[in-house]
């Protein structure tokens, strides 16, 4: 590049030293551009950490997310406190039967079965060996643990049977008849349930699943797994206060078998910023990310409320847009991320959904910078 500026209608070469710093100059602004278009490019911020205290971690989760919520509880039980299953059945539903392949057994015997639904009994045996194969924890983790689950009469998605059989599942993990909150409700459809005149009426089994049946669910599960007799949670915040941040997924699945999308969402109440918080994971259910229906769940769930008042993280990680092997951005709880299909682990610890996941968790319990 030769550099000439104008001098009285002239051309005059700049000396060579000038032209040297314009060079560089003019190099430093393409790479800063370069860096910002990176940046653009890169999407959202890096999951922030904040000393969380992951000795009170939970999940829940609807529908798949469910499922997922069942899995993961049984394959870290030692690093979690309790579960939230709405419309979900037992650990391992999709690879119980020797007969039926776990795709087909995911949206066949695990949704609406025509006889009886996958045996609790074979999903804890399930457990027991995959236990001491050292795929997942120990199932001795689940005794202490608190579990709520949900099942609508009118939910033509997944029976009541399935759900029937996650209760019987975590009796046979031996988990104390008292610490086991099961609602069978005859008016509810496909949803997680609120309060709220603006969601779908109580008995709907259509997008976005959120359905108006006269109560807030999300407080309800977080009540029962965090609660005590002696120490009661606060009631929740009219609105919530906290920040509903976006963080980039990629760097918890480098090689982007998990198939999540892009960006994930975390809830901070603002005690959070400074104070040791516990985490809780909320799965969505299918064809209820944020590419579906936008952020109606991570905000309209209801979860945010009650951790506002309550030092409670929320984790909302993300399903990516639906694909061939999976149309509706459903959880894994059959295999579609499996490197060998033959031989899917979708319920192991290191399954690439169960192990991002558990990274997200590991990050925000991470010292503050």
């Amino acid at each position: 590049m030769n550099a000439a500026p104008q001098f009285n209608g002239m051309t005059r070469p700049l000396p060579l030293p000038a032209r040297r710093r314009l060079r560089a100059c003019l190099a430093g602004l393409v790479c800063a551009l370069a860096a910002a278009g990176y940046a653009h490019a890169a999407g959202s911020p890096p999951l922030p950490a904040f000393g969380a205290d992951l000795q009170r971690t939970s999940v829940s989760g609807l529908s798949s997310g469910a499922f997922m919520a069942a899995q993961f509880d049984v394959a870290f039980s030692t690093q979690l406190i309790g579960a939230g299953i709405v419309a979900g059945g037992a650990f391992h539903c999709a690879g119980e039967s020797e007969f039926v392949t776990p795709a087909v057994a995911a949206v066949t015997l695990c949704m609406q079965p025509l006889g009886d639904a996958p045996a609790a009994a074979g999903a804890w045996r399930d457990a027991r060996r995959y236990a001491q194969a050292g795929k997942i924890d120990n199932t001795s983790g689940l005794r202490d643990q608190r579990i709520y689950l949900f099942s609508g009469a009118k939910d033509t998605i997944v029976s009541t049977r399935v759900v029937d059989q996650a209760e019987q599942f975590y009796e046979l993990a031996q988990v104390p008849r008292a610490n086991i909150e099961y609602q069978r409700n005859a008016d509810a459809g496909h949803a997680l349930i609120t309060n709220r005149p603006e969601d779908s009426s109580c008995e709907a089994n259509k997008s976005p699943f959120i359905n108006n049946c006269g109560f807030e669910q999300s407080h309800e599960i977080v009540r029962w797994i965090y609660a005590k007799p002696a120490a009661p949670l606060n009631p929740p915040a009219a609105q919530a206060g906290g920040k509903l941040l976006a963080f980039d997924q990629r760097a918890f699945d480098p090689s982007g078998r998990a198939s999540l999308a892009d960006t994930g969402y975390v809830y901070v109440p603002a005690e959070c910023e400074h104070s040791a918080c516990a985490v809780h994971v909320v799965f969505h259910g299918c064809a209820q990310n944020v590419d579906t229906v936008g952020e109606r769940f991570v905000r309209g769930a209801g979860y945010n409320e009650i951790a506002d008042t309550n030092r409670l993280i929320v984790v909302y990680p993300q399903v990516g847009s639906k694909s061939a092997v999976n149309p509706l951005s459903c959880w894994d709880f059959w295999g579609y991320t499996s490197a060998d299909p033959e031989h899917p682990d979708f319920y192991t610890r290191e399954a690439p959904q169960m192990a991002a996941v558990m990274k997200m968790i590991q990050r925000l319990g991470e010292a503050r910078p």
